[in-house]
């Protein structure tokens, strides 16, 4: 029996504005994934006449197909200096583990040519009944849906819950994880969801608004807490909290992903752009404080409503933290 080992090394591209998934496997018989080289001129992270850059391995994660594992990667380059596509370094510097994250991921499920599930013969009723739908004139992708949250489960990752979203073809799973490792979960997390829908011959379209009209778009909400937060919160704190939140509220803007003007009109559940609020059970405000935190003595968390489908969450998790240290 071969002693040899698959692991799917995984990393994000220099693709703007926002990076891909690549990936690509080792076969070793090396007990510990060992650092590993790839083409950066072919991801828009080099130059050909200079194209060596370095994945050096940050998670590993028991894959629930094959290979046997998937391996998060961040990227350096042939000087062994960190890349300057890798957001990860900067966000891991700051982020603890005392600060908490649960990303509610939206997305939509298209085909190759990109029309929506559900929608191949033109636009179906206004949406309404489709939210937790049930039913085949309700639902489109369920089973996707349920495979990425069983799949997610087996590689150790704590996906919380799963549903169908507002539009038809349009889902959310809602990822929980504590420090960096949250990101790097959220990041894998998609690309289970990619491989999967692959299998389906069916894309993701992480679009903050992949249909205009009147039509939801997919967020990424973002609950966060840290330990005074949880343990020793009040009224005043939280205030204290969103009043920092409100003064760099440009710079959240620019870290949340591209496209979320297209998002974020005071529609659909939303604040517009370039306002900032926040209120209890407020879905249409920036920061929404759950009922849950006002119920438990003001001990709890905030969710951040602004941050869209695409963010890349190290951009998420460095902003919040650097802003509320």
């Amino acid at each position: 029996m071969s002693k040899m080992r698959t692991y799917e090394y995984v990393w994000l591209d220099g693709y703007k504005p926002e990076p891909n998934l690549r990936s690509k496997i080792k076969a070793t018989a090396e007990e510990t994934t060992p650092d590993w080289s790839f083409d950066g001129s072919s991801t828009q992270q080099a130059g050909t006449g200079d194209s060596d850059c370095l994945l050096l391995p940050v998670q590993s994660y028991e894959n629930p197909t094959e290979p046997d594992y998937i391996v998060l990667c961040q990227v350096h380059g042939a000087d062994h200096k960190v890349h300057p596509t890798n957001t990860r370094a900067a966000a891991a510097e700051i982020v603890t583990d005392e600060w908490w994250f649960g990303f509610e991921q939206e997305y939509y499920l298209t085909h190759p040519d990109g029309t929506i599930l559900g929608w191949e013969h033109g636009d179906p009723r206004p949406q309404g009944e489709y939210y937790c739908g049930v039913g085949a004139s309700n639902i489109a992708g369920r089973e996707i849906s349920e495979a990425h949250l069983l799949a997610c489960l087996e590689a150790g990752i704590e996906i919380t819950g799963t549903n169908a979203e507002v539009g038809l073809g349009q889902w959310e799973y809602q990822c929980f994880g504590k420090g960096i490792k949250a990101a790097d979960d959220l990041w894998v997390s998609r690309y289970i969801l990619n491989k999967i829908a692959e299998e389906h011959g069916v894309c993701v379209n992480y679009h903050p608004k992949p249909k205009k009209g009147d039509w939801n778009g997919s967020g990424m909400h973002t609950n966060f807490s840290n330990d005074v937060m949880r343990t020793k919160g009040d009224k005043a704190l939280f205030d204290e909290i969103c009043g920092k939140l409100e003064k760099c509220h440009d710079e959240a803007i620019a870290a949340y992903g591209s496209d979320n003007d297209m998002r974020l009109t005071g529609s659909h559940e939303t604040q517009v752009i370039t306002k900032f609020s926040h209120g209890v059970s407020d879905r249409g405000a920036s920061i929404r404080i759950p009922v849950y935190t006002v119920e438990h003595g003001w001990k709890g968390y905030l969710e951040d409503r602004r941050p869209s489908s695409n963010a890349d969450p190290y951009l998420i998790v460095a902003h919040i933290v650097g802003a509320l240290k």
